[in-house]
């Protein structure tokens, strides 16, 4: 089967929709299937080869609390018509369909089967147009002819705007790559108990409210230390100030790491927390804790809940309350014990996660979708023999470089 992976984000910077369609790409290509990506991108992406097709040049755009580099130019039409022409795709699987101009150009120009995944999950969202919402947004959405949410809050979401029937799909998490028998980091395996942050350094994410409760954790517990992962500049250098202003110690601030190191950091923790304040539909860096097997302390926002369970494989506490978030960073901290039981429980969760089954699920959702397209059947009918015998469970078909390296 020859699939599309169409993303209107720029796939030159890290970020979950990227992450999450390079995974995709990577485990459909392992089950032998012809994959390509589909983007604008800020500099060359080398590690997909002539797999990747750079169409548009992004531009920061703040959307939902943070910021999407997207291509807005409206001349998108004939390139994009030009490489659907050429590439005769089975399927195009586009992430956040109705974002303009990446996604909304492909859907009206292709003539093929159309899936969408949704991701995201309130803040704005679509109603920001919603006078022209009638006219543009539901002419697009009718072309559609699958329907994915990552999660139950991200469909939710969604059908307030666009009332339809979604298939929870949710994202995964590779467990051959997050795992516990990952090496911790040195410098970082002493007597202090780490505390660990992974994300962008976005308002959203809530790392303010962490540094608020360090506060007090740190004053509670002495030997603790706080490790901020994740690019950003203009709020690292106001949260730098913060620190030095409060006279807090035992903070790094270790910016960007790649996907190859990150699971090192996940292990060099004692305990995971992500204290985002909304805007969240689902919580990949939840998932990657977990399978390294750490216990996470959470904001309670529906994207985060959709997967933790409160007491089983960590702490979900109200957001923006560094009060709560402090006491339940300190409780877990002062035991071991308890700590080591979540992260048991993290591992089993995660594994329910794995890409693989994730992957699977996405392509058993391509097959209905061309099954039960008309216009499609005859082709797809041809393929179908090829299909079933390319996807037994991952045949020792491993693409070397079918997965890139990014940080979350």
């Amino acid at each position: 089967m020859k699939i599309a992976l169409v993303s209107p984000y720029d796939f030159a910077h890290p970020g979950g929709v990227v992450n999450h369609i390079c995974s995709l790409g990577h485990y459909l290509t392992e089950m032998g299937h012809e994959v390509r990506f589909i983007a604008p991108a800020s500099r060359a992406v080398t590690d997909l080869g002539d797999r990747f097709i750079p169409i548009g040049k992004p531009r920061p755009i703040p959307f939902s609390g943070s910021i999407a580099r997207v291509a807005i130019s409206p001349m998108l039409s004939t390139t994009i018509t030009a490489m659907l022409d050429k590439e005769k795709f089975d399927i195009i699987h586009l992430h956040e369909p109705l974002m303009p101009m990446m996604c909304t150009t492909v859907l009206r120009m292709s003539r093929t089967a159309n899936v969408g995944t949704f991701h995201a999950f309130d803040g704005k969202g679509y109603h920001v147009a919603k006078p022209l919402g009638n006219l543009f947004f539901k002419r697009w959405f009718s072309k559609l002819d699958g329907r994915i949410a990552v999660s139950r809050p991200a469909a939710e979401f969604v059908s307030k705007y666009f009332p339809e029937e979604y298939n929870i799909i949710p994202n995964g998490v590779d467990t051959e790559h997050f795992h516990p028998d990952v090496l911790p980091i040195d410098e970082f395996c002493d007597e202090k108990l780490n505390i660990l942050f992974v994300g962008r350094l976005e308002k959203r994410k809530g790392a303010d409210y962490l540094l608020k409760a360090y506060r007090w954790v740190k004053q509670e517990i002495p030997n603790s230390r706080l490790i901020i992962v994740g690019p950003g500049t203009r709020l690292r250098r106001r949260y730098e100030r913060l620190v030095k202003k409060n006279g807090l110690k035992d903070i790094v601030f270790a910016g960007f790491t790649s996907y190859d190191e990150l699971p090192r950091y996940y292990k060099t923790a004692d305990i995971f927390c992500a204290p985002a304040t909304g805007w969240e539909s689902f919580g990949i860096v939840l998932l990657e804790a977990m399978a390294v097997g750490k216990p996470v302390v959470a904001s309670n926002i529906a994207g985060y809940a959709s997967i933790l369970t409160d007491g089983v494989e960590g702490i979900l506490v109200p957001p923006k309350d560094d009060g709560k978030l402090a006491q339940a960073l300190i409780s877990l901290m002062g035991d071991e014990s308890l700590r080591q039981e979540m992260g048991t429980n993290g591992i089993r969760k995660a594994a329910e996660y794995d890409w693989k089954k994730v992957a699977r699920r996405v392509l058993d959702y391509y097959v209905e979708v061309l099954n039960s397209k008309p216009a499609h059947r005859e082709t797809f009918s041809l393929r179908k023999i090829i299909l079933e015998k390319l996807s037994s469970p991952f045949a020792e078909r491993r693409s070397l470089n079918g997965k890139t390296n990014r940080s979350s």
